[in-house]
């Protein structure tokens, strides 16, 4: 019998059609390419796609048969719609979260079964992800986060404690809270605290589990004043919960908004010299 109360996982990935083809197919391919491979693998695409990006799919789902399940949304309506969409189509309690242009470690999703089997109490699992531009083995940055839930919720306060493109979570906690909402960038930051508020606990891995895509497109996205008006509600949101007090509100306020009206290139070098230290 096997010594694992974990074992099968479902891997949720949404995707939309400004994706590139050969993007999508290392990403699917690193799952693939899993030492705990998946019985089920949840694809979202978010809106019509094009012939290139189904095309890929089309391969994939005839070399992994009923593995990869395909979820087709006939509009785009975002990341956190999607992934609310996809998770209802998971069958595992595991859920490995994984994104349509990044390349995860052979060992990855076995490294986060051994955390949930060891750790009983934990609910989300990330670890540390390497930013690169166009060579994965070429890293430019690393994100590495605190490892302890202790750690993590002291963390949360000032800034997002998991890394979403690697996190693996137990899907009945993530539908316990309301799952995914709607937030401007930051659905996954808000899912986080609703977690963490209502007690459920965190772990994160401090080796890589994930090769990410940054490039300058990923510093545009977190800017202007939408983006800058988004973090200052979620920062609302902690100090009205209590999760903050008033001081840490307003030191945020002024960080994150400083950050999303600079000018791209600032804030890339605060991203990469600050924000990822």
């Amino acid at each position: 019998m096997s010594v694992y109360k974990y074992r099968e996982y479902s891997v949720l990935m949404s995707l939309y059609y400004k994706e590139k083809p050969e993007y999508l197919k290392k990403a699917i391919e690193s799952i693939q390419a899993q030492l705990f491979p998946t019985d089920n693998f949840v694809l979202v695409c978010d809106g019509p796609l094009n012939p290139e990006l189904d095309a890929v799919i089309a391969a994939k789902q005839q070399e992994m048969g009923d593995v990869l399940n395909v979820v087709r949304i006939a509009k785009n309506g975002g990341l956190g719609n999607a992934l609310n969409q996809g998770i209802k189509h998971c069958k595992n309690e595991l859920v490995a979260r994984m994104d349509s242009d990044d390349i995860a470690y052979s060992d990855r999703c076995k490294k986060q079964i051994d955390v949930f089997n060891m750790h009983p109490e934990v609910s989300i699992c990330s670890g540390i992800v390497e930013e690169f531009t166009t060579n994965p083995e070429v890293v430019d940055t690393r994100r590495v986060l605190p490892e302890t839930n202790d750690e993590i919720v002291k963390f949360a306060k000032k800034r997002n404690p998991f890394n979403h493109p690697c996190v693996m979570y137990k899907k009945s906690a993530v539908e316990d809270v309301g799952s995914y909402q709607d937030f401007y960038l930051l659905e996954d930051y808000y899912l986080w605290l609703r977690m963490l508020m209502a007690g459920y606990q965190g772990y994160n891995i401090q080796d890589p589990l994930l090769h990410m895509r940054a490039g300058s497109e990923m510093y545009i996205r977190r800017a202007g004043l939408k983006y800058a008006r988004t973090q200052v509600r979620l920062f609302k949101f902690m100090r009205d919960k209590g999760f903050i007090g008033k001081g840490q509100y307003i030191k945020s306020c002024v960080i994150r908004s400083g950050s999303a009206l600079a000018p791209n290139g600032l804030r890339k070098f605060m991203f990469e010299k600050v924000l990822r230290k």
